[in-house]
């Protein structure tokens, strides 16, 4: 997806340099996924009873797991120099922090290195039992240096973004000046070039991003650099035939702007540095500002004396002003106002009822007092709750109508009719008529982000609202140029493209109803689909082919055949799950997710069940990894109650999960152009293996669990029986 900015014809893949860059982050990530888990381990490991005696599989383990750090440590240093020799002005710092990192991997495999240590010559040997400290200090200098060449490699990382943008931009500005289709062409050819470069290198970047909210901005972003790259050829291609037509130059322009606005904002996103004077548009949601609320009224449970009154009902008029947004808007109807504006007279007498009763439990420390309190906060907050519900019935009402109404495209198909007839007049009206459509978009983006419930959403609401705004004068200036010249081909062109844009958006918003429904109604937690992700466009006959080759019978028949397996480990794993007693352990739980997420990738094998296409497959697999991260750690703290022979059965097995979730997250964010086929594979063999795990791990912490019960409560009538020797 990431490569998909460019235009067939004038660039493939990027430069070389870039290719190898971006292979070492995600080399980088690779080891580091591999690495801290491991020195993970070397910690527990370490925190054993001196006077226990470790047993030969014990040892056996502790020597293999040591070795396995000095291993992923070397792999890690080789990274890291090639990242140095690329980058002279941080090569030294990179290198000093490799060696360091070389010499914890060393010493670590040297400690643990007791394979001689049952043999009496070996007494004055040193090792992990002898010098806990010494691993302790290795493993420290360990973390810190990896963590030192991941810090260095990221400022390599936003160094190659900001070089790349600039790049962008320089060609951009001999693109505005072209005169000459044939320079045109040219320049254009290195334009596809480079922004397939720095689409590899932001996609690359919104993937590592942990900040959601950093990650929805930065799909923003890139969607609008996506769509643009195919409107600034049509656009520019139709200045060039049209010279003299002012409102070719005007769309034209209109494109340009946009992109160099969006290039700003991803280099803002990647080094955090936001233009003074900015406001975040997020921060002044009505559900934000009811949530803030609620919390603060809530902690007045704990203490009376958390803020003062005004403070409060300051907070409550900010919000009910916002609400403002719904009863000023001429597209809510006269029911959703009234209702609206009777429960914020509710809200406000609800507060001051609160603040009275407040003031009274602040003199009278009595049970009743505290009760009419809790009585009082719970009324805020069910009155609140009601005006979140009509807020949202009224945004949502309206933007499933406008969609409904739009559906068909009527204005976009009579906009381009005028054009190619030349009716002037036909012109104006449609003209007017979309204005009113995008009016009408723009109203109701900005009443979802009120109530999208997320921050994510939010930025998605800002980004479609800004897209109706953009696109709707686009379309217009493209349908003038072509009816001042309607046997123009490349205008006609020109115009579809912009109709596209449009036509997208509108799915796009269909979506993003759904995930705020979803939110609103707690199926989705904060999980969700960034809908600004770049997309193939429908008029692809300037850009690359995006379509996947079908696979032939041979590839079926091998995707098939893995399916099958899979449905079998789902079938195992349910087994197991049945054995627990307690079903709402957070291992049952996670492994019950996961056996039913690998379930609906079985039947998608099948051409079954609720994937359906490729994208829905990458979207569960990356859940699934996800799942299998949270089981090794739930499964990790429940050994934390386990003896160490047990503990490290069990580490060992965490040990081989980690690994491939981290594996199974890099081969979904990995773009794999026209090989869909390989990329399935490759997600339900590692799945596959994953499953395979997850069957051990249950019954291995499921028996684990039985002893653990069984030791316990064998100590408990131990202990029981002492105490009554002891009283006879």
């Amino acid at each position: 997806m990431a490569a998909s900015l460019g235009p067939a014809g004038v660039g493939g893949a990027g430069p070389s340099g870039f290719a190898f860059d971006s292979g070492l982050e995600i080399k980088t990530r690779s080891v580091e996924q591999t690495l801290l888990p491991l020195v993970s381990q070397i910690t527990t490991l370490i925190n054993h009873k001196d006077n226990t005696k470790k047993s030969d599989k014990t040892l056996q383990a502790i020597q293999r797991v040591g070795q396995a750090v000095n291993l992923a440590v070397g792999r890690f240093v080789k990274v890291g120099e090639a990242i140095a020799n690329e980058n002279w002005d941080l090569k030294e710092e990179i290198t000093i922090a490799c060696i360091e990192a070389k010499q914890a991997g060393e010493t670590i495999a040297a400690l643990t290195d007791i394979s001689s240590l049952n043999h009496p010559e070996s007494d004055g040997q040193i090792t992990i039992f002898t010098d806990k400290t010494g691993v302790i200090k290795a493993a420290r200098l360990l973390l810190s240096s990896v963590t030192k060449v991941l810090l260095l490699a990221d400022r390599v990382v936003i160094k190659q973004i900001i070089t790349s943008r600039n790049k962008v931009l320089a060609t951009m500005e001999r693109l505005e000046k072209v005169n000459s289709f044939q320079e045109f062409v040219q320049i254009f050819s290195q334009f596809g070039n480079e922004m397939v470069e720095f689409a590899h290198l932001t996609g690359d970047r919104q993937n590592d991003l942990k900040d959601e909210k950093k990650k929805a901005k930065m799909a923003a972003a890139r969607a609008v650099l996506e769509k643009c790259t195919m409107m600034l050829l049509t656009a520019s291609k139709t200045c060039l035939r049209h010279p003299n037509c002012e409102s070719a130059h005007k769309n034209k322009e209109g494109v340009f702007d946009r992109m160099k606005v969006a290039l700003d904002k991803v280099i803002e996103i990647v080094t955090d540095c936001k233009p003074s004077g900015e406001t975040d548009m997020s921060s002044v949601s009505i559900f934000t500002g009811i949530k803030e609320f609620k919390m603060n009224i809530e902690a007045l449970r704990e203490n009376l004396y958390f803020q003062s009154k005004e403070n409060l009902s300051a907070t409550l008029e900010v919000i009910l002003e916002r609400t403002e947004d719904f009863t000023d808007s001429a597209y809510t109807s006269h029911e959703h106002r009234e209702r609206i504006l009777e429960l914020s007279t509710q809200a406000r007498l609800e507060l001051r009822q609160l603040i009275s009763v407040w003031i009274q439990s602040q003199s009278k420390k009595t049970k009743s007092i505290a009760e009419e309190l809790e009585l009082s906060v719970l009324k805020m907050s069910h009155s609140l709750n009601e005006l979140k519900k009509e807020l949202h019935s009224t945004a949502t009402q309206l933007a499933a109508d406008l969609l409904k109404y739009h559906a068909d495209h009527v204005v976009l198909k009579a906009l381009k009719l005028t054009g190619v007839e030349g009716n002037l007049e036909g012109l104006a009206e449609y003209a007017c008529k979309l204005s009113e459509q995008k009016e009408q978009l723009v109203e109701a983006c900005r009443l979802l982000r009120h109530i999208s419930g997320t921050e994510p959403l939010e930025i998605t609401c800002v980004h479609a609202e800004e897209t109706f705004q953009v696109t709707g004068q686009q379309i217009i200036s493209a349908a003038e140029t072509l009816t001042l010249h309607p046997s123009s081909k490349i205008a006609k062109e020109n115009l579809d493209v912009f109709c596209e844009a449009w036509e997208s958006q509108i799915s796009d918003i269909s979506t993003l109803l759904r995930e705020i429904n979803d939110v609103f109604e707690g199926r989705r937690g904060e999980k969700y689909g960034y809908l600004s992700l770049p997309r193939p466009m429908k008029n692809n006959a300037n850009l690359k082919s995006l379509k996947a080759d079908k696979p032939d019978s041979e590839e079926q028949a091998k995707i098939a055949k893995l399916g099958l397996k899979l449905g079998l480990l789902t079938s195992d794993a349910n087994c197991e799950i049945k054995k627990w007693e307690d079903q709402e352990n957070e291992i049952v739980r996670n492994g019950r997710n996961m056996s039913s997420m690998a379930y609906s990738l079985y039947l998608f094998t099948r051409g079954e069940g609720p994937l359906k296409t490729s994208q829905d497959l990458i979207h569960q697999l990356e859940v699934f990894a996800e799942e299998g991260l949270k089981l090794a750690s739930n499964v990790q703290v429940f050994s934390k109650q386990l003896k160490d022979d047990d503990k490290l059965m069990l580490l060992l097995e965490i040990n081989k999960l980690s690994p491939l979730c981290h594996q199974l997250q890099t081969i979904t964010k990995t773009p794999l152009q026209n090989q869909v086929f390989l990329k399935v594979d490759k997600c339900i063999t590692k799945t596959r293996s994953m499953m395979a795990i997850l069957v051990q791990l249950l019954s291995l912490c499921y028996k684990l669990l039985k002893k653990l019960q069984m030791e316990n409560n064998r100590w408990v009538s131990v202990t029981n029986k002492d105490s009554m020797d002891g009283k006879t």
